[in-house]
Order: C-alpha cells, then sequence, then structure tokens
C-alpha cells in the first residue's frame, strides 16, 4: 500500500493485451499501476505476431479477391499498343506491404501506450524480474545506474511466449524464418515451406498462397488444423489444394538447412522438399526463463507456463500471470479478460472466474473458421448432449450473391431444452459471424429464440437462423 495516496501499488511485467489490459483496469479502480515493456506497449501481440499477422492476411484477401472477380463478371484490362486488351497480372510488393503493416503495428503501440499514460500509467522500459511476492528489479540501461527496483502489493507478469526453435531447424532470418522473421522479406518468397499445420501454419500457408508464392506444407497430422472441428479442417485443406498447395500430410520434418540459393526440408523418411524459404511453425515457449519464477516460489509447468487458476492467480497470493505465459488458452482476447479479471481480484472488485468454454476462437484462413462451446468431438465422446444442425453455405442466397462456395454453420443444442451448447461457423469474415452464436451459449439462449430474431434477408447470418430453425424440436 502506497503510504502516501493510500492506493495500492501493482508493478505489471509486460505490456501485451493481457498486461495493458490489466494495467488499465488497476488505473481505472484507483491503483499506483506501474508498467514495465521491454520492446514496446502491445508485446509480441502487437508488434511481430497478431496485427503484422493479420494485416498480411488481409492484404492476402484483397489480392484473392481480385483474383476470383472474373467469377462474378468482372474483369481487369489493359490496353495494349495495338488498342486491344490484355489481362494484367495482379502482383504483390511486398516490401510495401510489410513497410504498411509494421507500420500499422508501431501506430497500435503507440496509440495503446498513450493510452495508458493518460490513464495515469506508469510506464517504464527495462526487463523485469521478480526477486520476491512482492518485489520487482528492472534492468533499464539508464547511465549511471543499471536496475531499478519496486515494491508491489501485486505483482502481474504478462510477458508471453516466443516461436519455439528447433536444433534441426535452427532460424536464421533469412532462409529459415520464424513468424516473427517473415516481415524483413522483400519479395514474395518463390517457394515457401511451411513446417506446422496448426493454426499459425495454415493461415501463413494461406496468406503465401494468395499473395502469389509456391507453398508446401508439411503436416505430421492426417490433417491439417488437427484439434479443429474435423469438418471444417477439411473445408480448409479441399481450399488449400485446389489452390495449388502441396500438403504433405503425414510427413515429419527431421530437419531444415539453408543452402545458397534456398532451403531443404528432409523428411523422417527420406524425402527431401527443396523451397526458396521455410517458416517453422512448431508452436511456442513462454518467456519465463530468468524471471526469477522459481526464486521467488512461482510454481510452473514442465512446459515452463505458469501455473494459473480461474481468476489468474499463482500459487502466491501476492503474484498473477496472464497471457501466453500463463497455462490457460493462449489468445489475445483471454489475455485481456485475464488481465482485467486479475487486477479486480487483486483489488477486492467483484469477479466471475474465467469460463475458457465460452471463448469465441477464430482461424484466419480464407475461409475463417470460428468455434464457440461444446464441439461435435465433445458430443462424440460422449463428454456433452446434444444435436446438431449443419447449413452449408452453398444454400445461402446471399452467399451464391457473393461467389462463395465452401463453408458452413454448424449449431449444437442441447437435447431436451434446445439451449445453444456451441458452434462452428466457416465463412469469411466468420470471426464476426460467431458473435451472436456466443451470445446465445453465453446466455444459455434457445434454438427457438433465435429463430424468432428476424435475420436480414438475404445475410449470411440467415444461415445461423436456417439451422436454428431446423433444430426446433416438438414438445411432449
Amino acid at each position: 500500500m502506497n503510504a502516501t495516496t493510500g492506493a495500492q501499488k501493482v508493478v505489471v511485467i509486460g505490456g501485451g493485451p493481457g498486461g495493458a489490459e490489466a494495467a488499465l483496469a488497476g488505473a481505472q479502480l484507483g491503483a499506483d499501476v506501474t508498467l514495465i515493456e521491454r520492446v514496446g506497449v502491445g508485446g509480441s501481440a502487437v508488434l511481430t505476431d497478431v496485427v503484422p499477422s493479420k494485416s498480411l492476411i488481409a492484404t492476402a484477401e484483397s489480392a484473392a479477391a481480385i483474383r476470383d472477380a472474373n467469377a462474378l463478371g468482372v474483369q481487369f484490362y489493359v490496353r495494349g499498343e495495338t488498342g486491344r486488351p490484355h489481362k494484367p497480372e495482379v502482383a504483390v510488393n511486398l516490401q510495401a506491404v510489410n513497410r504498411r503493416l509494421l507500420s500499422l503495428a508501431g501506430q497500435q503501440s503507440l496509440d495503446m501506450k498513450a493510452e495508458l499514460e493518460r490513464a495515469g500509467v506508469t510506464i517504464v522500459q527495462g526487463e523485469g524480474r521478480l526477486v520476491s511476492p512482492s518485489r520487482v528489479v528492472v534492468s533499464t540501461g539508464k547511465k549511471g545506474t543499471d536496475f531499478d527496483e519496486f515494491e508491489a502489493d501485486t505483482v502481474i507478469v504478462s510477458v508471453g511466449a516466443s516461436p519455439r526453435e528447433l536444433p534441426s531447424a535452427m532460424p536464421d532470418g533469412k532462409r529459415i524464418l520464424t513468424w516473427t522473421q517473415l516481415y524483413s522479406m522483400d519479395d514474395v518468397p518463390e517457394h515457401l515451406i511451411v513446417v506446422g499445420s496448426g493454426v499459425t501454419g495454415a493461415e501463413f500457408a494461406n496468406a503465401y498462397s494468395n499473395i502469389g508464392a509456391k507453398v508446401s506444407l508439411v503436416s505430421s497430422r492426417q490433417r491439417v488444423l488437427p484439434n479443429e472441428d474435423a469438418d471444417a479442417a477439411e473445408v480448409i485443406e479441399e481450399v488449400f489444394k485446389r489452390q495449388g498447395m502441396n500438403v504433405l500430410s503425414e510427413s515429419r520434418a527431421a530437419s531444415v538447412e539453408a543452402t545458397e540459393t534456398g532451403v531443404v526440408v528432409t523428411l523422417e523418411d527420406g524425402r527431401k522438399v527443396e523451397g526458396s524459404h521455410c517458416l517453422m511453425a512448431v508452436g511456442s515457449v513462454p518467456n519465463t526463463k530468468g524471471l526469477g519464477l522459481e526464486e521467488a516460489g512461482v510454481e510452473r509447468t514442465e512446459s515452463g507456463h505458469i501455473k494459473v487458476n480461474r481468476v489468474a492467480r499463482t500459487n502466491l497470493p501476492s503474484v498473477y500471470a496472464v497471457g501466453d505465459c500463463a497455462d490457460v488458452l493462449p489468445l489475445a482476447s483471454v489475455a485481456q479478460m485475464q488481465g482485467r479479471t486479475a487486477m479486480f481480484h487483486a483489488l477486492g472488485d467483484a469477479v466471475s472466474p474465467i469460463s475458457l468454454r465460452a471463448v469465441a476462437s477464430n482461424i484466419f484462413t480464407q475461409p475463417e473458421i470460428a468455434t464457440v462451446g461444446w464441439q461435435q468431438k465433445d458430443l462424440e465422446d460422449d463428454i456433452a448432449q446434444g444435436d446438431i444442425q449443419v447449413v452449408h453455405l452453398s444454400q445461402n442466397p446471399r452467399a451464391k450473391m457473393m461467389g462463395i462456395e465452401d463453408g458452413f454453420v454448424k449449431l449444437f443444442a442441447r437435447k431436451g431444452s434446445g439451449t445453444v451448447i456451441g458452434g462452428v461457423i466457416v465463412s469469411p469474415k466468420a470471426s464476426e459471424l460467431i458473435y451472436p452464436i456466443t451470445m446465445a451459449f453465453e446466455n444459455r439462449l434457445t434454438v427457438d429464440m433465435i429463430a424468432k430474431v428476424f435475420p436480414v434477408y438475404p445475410s449470411l447470418t440467415g444461415s445461423i437462423a436456417d439451422a436454428a430453425r431446423s433444430l426446433h424440436r416438438i414438445v411432449d
């Protein structure tokens, strides 16, 4: 407790989505908040991960829209010297794209910093480390002093995660790349080999394919996106193959080597795949080493993630952890909710423990995959009981008008009551379309309640209403 102001002293280590949200919540409740960040407010999520990657994906969507416009009757021509029209080629200036997305990321970081400063948060540039549950040391690099020390009633750790690196495929930032290093490329890669078919690998493989790169996707599993809805993953894999992507299923990479002109990926069965560049998308590791957690007594998992409960509290009453460094779902939205929850709990405000089942998630492929609540595998494994209804977008009039050929709405309703217990949407902008299903799940609405709401006609949301109407059951 700050004896001068009477305000609780809070130190937040890490200024990513979770840390920044925690700091804002603390300032809102009158706490004396200090935020320590080593690279810039927003952390890797804003500077090297979510903001730049989704900006790249938006560019790829634009390129794909131009490419596919002919199917809607839109044709592009340039006039030749003889006056006869010639179809132009769609080209992506990757240097310009990367400049734009890094500029957007930098501006978002500055906007977040300004918002924190307006709220009264003290921002310290440096690397923070716990020396006790109530004391943080910061390496600032200032002249005349190497360290600053901060006493705290509460410490919130939000240091994020970094790309996992394999000894047999060490990134060099030129030919072998992590997803944080992609933005240094000046030209669209001639042949990008993506190792890893999870969310990150699938998103980047799709994006670079859409901007003109030849792409090979090395997947150790039977299908891409192995942890997602099987029907959704099947749609995405079919789209990938239709685009010309070389999907190497059940193929594990043994090593990746850079050559003078490109890369060679050697698979465990001895096959070799040659390309110009390789993206390693094999997961991430929490940035918890050298943070003083072990010395302070904070418990971690074998993977190095910080163990937390549903209000983001560690085994130490005064220490909380949020975001990708904690053993919870690694999503920016979850990190933000954890940050608010942790701060409210620490300062004695009312909180509701986080329910991960209610978290909507999205994969930014094209089409996108959005999910919330219980899923089909849960029903098949008898973990939850419910009815399933699928409405394919090929039946939707708006989708036909827009030239959308792939995708569906899948709705899950509890047997008997008809309460919405989950959903999957595969569609362009599924990240926007999933919201009504999330609202229904969170507020325990029934399919009949959804069916009574008037959707716009024609609209993609009409398929949600169609699925709900199809799940109506006569009550005995």
